[in-house]
């Protein structure tokens, strides 16, 4: 897809996607997340996030939150461990408004005391609510475990405790030391020139003052492999198998990606699926997953099923390991899962705010974005080597963590 950058002089990175629709779709991502948080400070990058749509310097949050609803735009934002996105979707007419809100909210917010403390219980609902749901909270407490010790670990709501002791002071420090300019995107995909985007983009965020402290970050260490159960009052068991993976910046990264896509990964006819499912009949959700960051990245695998069930879906699990490094997928069997990993990307472009926003996270990781043609070039180039190597060394039973949600016993 075509697309260009233009770089304004405080170090932000205008994108513009040109696509012939009546409907836009922007977003700006800044290079900051959970993982940036210093310690005790868990949940801040997430509260900041929050905070940013309830007061600035000339708007409040009726205000905020009308400016783009009013005209029928959708608005919001999330974090993660790396990143912090605010993303709309709009009519073509309204991309200077979108833009003005989006300067306005993270630039001008001014974190008022009183929106602080009634925000901080939202979060701490947030939170009750997040645990009340095992099939999502085992995941961080996963990472916890993978991550012992390391701000990766940390639950990107943060803890109880963490959010009631946030102060103002917090929230302006994390911001001064985290929202780099040179580490911001401002994406747009719409029906607009290169001109009328930069034109727009330079009228909002060309005054925003130049921001580029050093950043550090500390690459997490490999653990060994941990089993733990915790018992909690729900009906079913879940659990999560998993290790430390590739970065974003690894070439393994395609090969792995490929395999997580035939083994457990989105369709119905992955192997996991097929074989704990829909063979066996023991496990409603069973899926694999890879995330890649910066410096690391996670594979896991997960599933829920009744107590009695659990140990004979864990056991099919590492017996489908077992048989895809004993037997290595064939020529036939890799170009079926390219051509199906293939046709799920391309599908995928459909998702416009999805797509602009995956492009503005390739320009802040690798400074490029690639074309569809270099990525399909790249997964067709994945041999049967490639995949051996990946596999036994991902998928290496001995290696791989497990942790459990069991219900506790009657």
């Amino acid at each position: 897809m075509e697309y260009n950058v233009h770089t304004l002089p405080n170090g932000i990175r205008l994108l513009h996607v040109p696509a012939a629709s009546a409907i836009s779709h922007a977003c700006i991502i800044v290079n900051t997340g959970s993982r940036d948080e210093p310690e005790g400070k868990a949940g801040l990058a997430h509260f900041i996030e929050h905070l940013i749509f309830k007061r600035t310097e000339k708007r409040n949050t009726n205000q905020i939150l009308n400016h783009l609803e009013s005209v029928g735009a959708d608005l919001n934002a999330y974090t993660t461990k790396e990143y912090t996105c605010v993303h709309a979707s709009f009519l073509n007419p309204y991309l200077a408004r979108t833009l003005d809100l989006f300067n306005d909210i993270l630039f001008h917010s001014t974190f008022p005391e009183e929106e602080m403390d009634k925000e901080k219980s939202v979060i701490l609902d947030e939170i009750s609510s997040y645990l009340d749901q095992p099939e999502e909270a085992i995941n961080d407490d996963f990472e916890d475990m993978l991550f012992a010790g390391h701000a990766l670990g940390n639950n990107i709501l943060g803890t109880t405790e963490s959010v009631q002791h946030f102060t103002r002071e917090d929230v302006m420090n994390f911001r001064k030391a985290n929202y780099r300019t040179n580490e911001i995107v401002v994406a747009v995909l719409g029906n607009y020139t290169l001109n009328q985007v930069v034109n727009k983009g330079s009228k909002y965020f060309a005054d925003v003052e130049e921001n580029n402290p050093k950043k550090v970050r500390v690459k997490p260490t490999i653990l060994p492999p941990s089993n733990n159960t915790i018992y909690k009052p729900i009906m079913q068991s879940h659990c999560i198998l998993g290790t430390q993976a590739y970065s974003t910046h690894q070439s393994q990264k395609v090969p792995l990606m490929l395999l997580n896509n035939y083994f457990g990964g989105n369709g119905m006819s992955s192997v996991l699926n097929l074989q704990i499912r829909e063979r066996y009949g023991i496990a409603y959700t069973i899926e694999s997953n890879f995330s890649p960051l910066s410096d690391t990245g996670i594979f896991s695998v997960y599933f829920g099923t009744d107590k009695e069930k659990q140990a004979k879906a864990l056991s099919l699990i590492f017996k489908e390991i077992k048989k895809l490094r004993d037997r290595p997928l064939n020529d036939l069997q890799l170009q079926k899962a390219k051509n199906k990993f293939i046709g799920q990307i391309a599908l995928g472009e459909e998702n416009r705010i999805g797509l602009i926003i995956s492009m503005a996270k390739s320009l802040i990781d690798h400074n490029q974005i690639e074309s569809l043609e270099t990525v399909f070039e790249k997964i067709n180039a994945v041999t049967t080597r490639q995949m051996i190597e990946v596999t036994n060394e991902i998928l290496n039973i001995e290696q791989l963590s497990v942790f459990t949600f069991c219900p506790i016993a009657e």
